[in-house]
């Protein structure tokens, strides 16, 4: 009791023994009544512990809306599932009448009506490339959290008389409870923040939304979270440090107290994590740096919090705890897809080894393509995997989305990968392919994999739906799935697909010679349609290519332009019309005008909605959203006319 009785005297002056009781507060310390204090510090109580009570109230109802939103999300999830591809091709004409009734009309209109106006990007010069339906989740939370930082303050200024210092007076005024609020809203929204972050998410599991989707939220709550610890910290140091007196008394013996010391701690800790997740911070010191600094130094500031204040442990502990049990699974997952028969016969762990590929290409990064084989279960298309190359360091890892399509055969599934060598990770993965290949034909490397992680693309893709895949570069591992699995399901009649791939140079086929191929001898049947783009090299006098093949089942066709004796012309042999067009000029890009393809695209169909899968550069997504959204009508899906219900699944993980 006396240590309570010391650490409220220079806060709040209450005499403990005078008291007859102790008044709980959920959060806070227990308050001594009756008051035996002058009237204006009694009022000034009355005010702070009311004050209080209501950031406890404000703070249950907003777990409140988070949790009830979540519940709805789930259960309409139920009420109104979006169509599944394998219930259509399974079912028969009394389940196809189910799924286009009332309530999938309702869906898609709502759906089409949503991505009119909410997917385009907005205020990009604070947000990046992000989308108005994020930006508007954000401002509601914000407009939350700005009205209830505020309400129920009384504005009022006391001031009270100093005991055994005649002629002193303490000026007690709203700045305290108001920076006791925004300090509690601040810890109530640590959970949620880790939530948030969280690859094993729950959040995935509630809403369908891969845990990418949440990281804008992440990291716009983390500012919001430094802006509200740093004026609950302002705010109480302006009170000792200036209102209270005498000084400097006061202030020296307030900032010595051991929870100050830690309330110093974990505001310097929020600083620091704020300033390293900037950009200008990841670019200074690297975004591993950033990835594994930034979990240290945030479970850390939730234990300082915890020193600072244990009375609001409720909203500490099960923000740890989320964090424990992420890091646990991650580290599990890993270690059940990696246990397996050594050569001795014994089980242990055991990494993959995959065979490397390497393309070099000096201007823009080397291109290394992995595949392997490894004894597990398949994955869902769309899904990614974190991988670790152990000969460059086992202290990273870095996701890929497999570009093969998942299959078990004789209990292995077959793994294949394009990495594109930048800088950090991936130009050390280059650097040892072009090494090794250099002292041998073939070239292994031992890595680790952790998944998968993400959502299937592909659940809702009925026969009745229209698919435009866009990649630009590398993002050609995201879509080919896509068509690799359409190849493999029974064809359908009006159904358009089409492929849209721009690369830099038209040797960049060979990333997914085998793949594409594959594509190019289905696609008759399937009715494909492929145009490659090639930005960087020169126009040629004739700078389209078409084989129709509708006469013969298998074209030869050679790139025009190109001498036949030199080495990079090859003979493709194919069954589809091919498009292959170079647009772009020496030295620099020109990109395909993708308004003008989606517009012909949804514009071109027969029947059914479009869904757009796209992975390439932000300003090609940022493109796409606009193109995308303005080619929705909720209006004409309404009336029944599902060409205008067109959705955007992106490599961000983001669908529409």
């Amino acid at each position: 009791m006396a240590a309570v009785e010391n650490h409220l005297a220079a806060r709040h002056i209450q005499n403990f023994s005078e008291a007859s009781s102790l008044e709980k507060h959920w959060g806070y310390v227990d308050r001594a009544v009756p008051c035996t204090n002058d009237a204006g510090s009694c009022a000034y109580l009355d005010q702070v512990y009311e004050s209080h009570d209501l950031s406890m109230l404000y703070s249950g109802i907003l777990w409140a809306i988070i949790g009830g939103i979540l519940l709805l999300w789930a259960i309409g999830r139920r009420v109104f599932p979006s169509p599944r591809a394998d219930e259509v091709v399974a079912g028969d004409s009394e389940r196809l009448a189910k799924i286009i009734d009332r309530r999938s009309r309702i869906r898609r209109t709502a759906a089409s009506l949503i991505r009119k106006y909410l997917l385009p990007d907005s205020v990009r010069l604070i947000f990046g490339r992000t989308t108005r339906l994020q930006i508007l989740i954000l401002t509601i939370l914000a407009a939350y959290l700005f009205i209830f930082s505020f309400a129920g303050i009384t504005y009022q200024t006391w001031i009270t008389p100093i005991k055994n210092n005649p002629g002193l007076y303490n000026t007690r005024t709203s700045l305290g409870p108001f920076a006791d609020r925004v300090g509690v809203l601040a810890y109530a929204l640590t959970p949620f923040s880790v939530l948030l972050s969280s690859r094993e998410s729950i959040l995935s599991l509630l809403t369908g939304l891969p845990y990418q989707s949440f990281n804008f939220l992440h990291r716009w709550l983390g500012y919001i979270i430094v802006i509200q610890g740093s004026l609950h910290t302002i705010g109480w140091t302006i009170v000792e440090v200036r209102l209270y007196q005498p000084q400097p008394k006061v202030a020296i013996e307030w900032i010595v107290q051991l929870y100050i010391i830690w309330g110093v701690v974990a505001q310097i800790l929020l600083l620091m994590l704020f300033a390293l997740s900037t950009p200008w911070g990841i670019r200074l010191t690297g975004y591993e740096f950033f990835r594994k600094s930034h979990y240290v130094l945030a479970m850390v500031y939730i234990g300082a919090c915890y020193g600072h204040w244990a009375n609001l442990q409720c909203f500490l502990i099960p923000g740890l705890a989320i964090w424990g049990l992420d890091r646990g699974i991650r580290y599990l997952r890993s270690a059940l897809i990696h246990y397996q028969y050594l050569p001795d016969g014994s089980m242990g762990f055991k990494a993959a080894h995959t065979s490397l590929t390497h393309f070099p290409d000096a201007e823009h990064g080397d291109v290394v393509r992995m595949d392997f084989n490894h004894p597990q279960d398949a994955w869902k298309i769309g899904q990614h995997f974190y991988l670790c190359f152990t000969e460059c360091s086992i202290w990273q890892s870095h996701p890929f989305t497999p570009l093969n399509l998942p299959k078990v055969r004789d209990g292995l599934v077959s793994h294949s990968y394009i990495i594109r060598a930048k800088k950090g990770e991936t130009k050390k993965v280059a650097e040892l392919a072009a090494k090794k290949l250099a002292e041998a034909p073939t070239a292994t490397t031992p890595l680790i994999l952790s998944g998968t992680y993400g959502e299937s693309i592909v659940d809702d893709l009925t026969p009745d739906v229209n698919v435009l895949c866009v990649a630009g570069g590398t993002g050609i591992t995201y879509v080919l799935p896509v068509l690799l699995g359409l190849i493999e399901q029974p064809e359908v009649k009006d159904r358009k697909v089409q492929l849209v791939w721009a690369v830099r140079k038209k040797d960049d086929t060979r990333w997914v010679e085998e793949e594409l191929n594959a594509i190019r001898k289905a696609a008759k049947a399937h009715k494909i349609e492929v145009h490659i783009y090639v930005t960087r090299e020169a126009s040629s006098k004739n700078p389209s290519i078409s084989d129709d093949a509708s006469e013969k089942d298998e074209a030869v066709i050679k790139e025009a332009g190109v001498s036949s004796s030199t080495s990079s012309v090859r003979e493709v042999r194919t069954n589809t019309s091919l498009n292959v067009q170079r647009i772009g000029g020496q030295g620099f890009d020109r990109h395909p005008d993708l308004e003008k393809l989606v517009k012909e695209f949804v514009g071109s169909t027969v029947r059914g909605s479009t869904t757009v899968y796209a992975s390439g550069p932000g300003s090609m997504i940022t493109d796409l959203r606009s193109f995308v959204a303005s080619s929705n009508s909720g209006a004409k899906v309404w009336k029944g006319n599902e060409r205008y219900d067109v959705k955007l699944v992106c490599d961000d993980r983001l669908e529409w």
